[in-house]
């Protein structure tokens, strides 16, 4: 048995080793990001942003690492622990686990897998469990109204997430990630889709939790959500599957959308950076220029209008198939 399992992972060490190393690349670029939002916002409202620990403030998210893992990584006496310990590490690894299927370059992709957009919309939904076993476990009536209001937006936002998907896989014929791109190169999918375009960045945001659909965590009304009894390492693990959430969607969008890495000229990597980066500069500004609806504005506009809008690019985009398959 034992010599069974040497070979497999002998056979296998290319993609432990290429799995190492995103995690390894993702996380530090997750902590940066931190700094980048801030020093962009900054920028954007004609403030400073961190510019004190390092040149223009860069190791302001390495400092604020070293001060959360020397917090007192304290339990409620009154949570379920095992509970309380184990849901910040569902979300952090199933948004890890999303990037697997994520095609950077035609080589750099962990998963080139047939069903990459099925996997994707799966590991997203496991994150849903993080928050609202969080809420649960905290026994804090705050903690637990914050998990509900996340359980209710994700799974909301998750159904025409994945109805405003469907046209480009009609589109491409397939649910492998690399083919949707490779079908772009004539013209990305933004153009004939954009209501899914849009659609699908929406559900994004809102999947995510970022502003201004952090309902789940408005501090005005629930104290801080979900994650109001974490601190330490914890909370970090809440506060990375954030902007892992953000990395994410906006590797999707480019993937799905916007042709992924094709472009002339530059390598197949600086494109496909090049437009992530541009997408998760959209997000963060969008924390500075939109006000935060109420919870009941956010799930009317989900199901009356994002739904339905949905459901109608889904019917469109199928009449236009069969009309040119005929």
């Amino acid at each position: 048995m034992l010599n069974s399992l040497l070979e497999m992972i002998m056979q296998n060490v290319d993609l432990l080793i290429m799995i190492t190393l995103m995690v390894a690349i993702l996380i530090p670029i997750a902590a940066m990001l931190v700094w980048f939002e801030r020093r962009l916002l900054g920028f954007w409202q004609q403030r400073y942003g961190p510019n004190r620990v390092g040149p223009f403030g860069i190791l302001q998210s390495l400092a604020d690492l070293i001060k959360i893992l020397f917090k007192h990584d304290w339990i409620p006496p009154f949570a379920d622990k095992p509970v309380f310990v184990l849901a910040p590490l569902i979300g952090a690894v199933s948004i890890l686990m999303s990037f697997a299927v994520v095609p950077m370059t035609p080589d750099l992709v962990v998963s080139d897998t047939n069903i990459g957009v099925l996997f994707f919309l799966a590991m997203t939904s496991m994150a849903v469990y993080s928050v609202i076993l969080a809420g649960w476990s905290s026994n804090n009536k705050y903690a637990m109204l914050g998990g509900m209001r996340a359980a209710a937006q994700t799974i909301s936002y998750e159904v025409f997430m994945g109805v405003s998907l469907l046209g480009v896989v009609m589109l491409s014929g397939s649910f492998n990630l690399s083919a949707i791109v490779h079908a772009q190169t004539g013209l990305w999918y933004v153009v004939p889709q954009f209501v899914g375009f849009v659609i699908f960045m929406i559900a994004g945001i809102a999947e995510s939790h970022r502003l201004p659909f952090d309902l789940p965590e408005a501090e005005t009304e629930l104290t801080a959500g979900f994650h109001t009894e974490y601190s330490g390492i914890k909370f970090a693990l809440f506060f990375l599957g954030e902007y892992l959430g953000m990395m994410l969607i906006s590797m999707m969008i480019t993937t799905l959308f916007l042709g992924g890495w094709l472009g002339p000229w530059l390598p197949p990597i600086v494109w496909f950076i090049i437009k992530t980066l541009l997408l998760i500069c959209f997000f963060i500004l969008l924390r500075a220029a939109l006000p935060r609806p109420r919870f009941d504005q956010l799930l009317q506009f989900g199901w009356k209008w994002m739904l339905p809008l949905a459901l109608l690019n889904l019917v469109i985009t199928a009449a236009v198939v069969l009309w040119g398959g005929k």
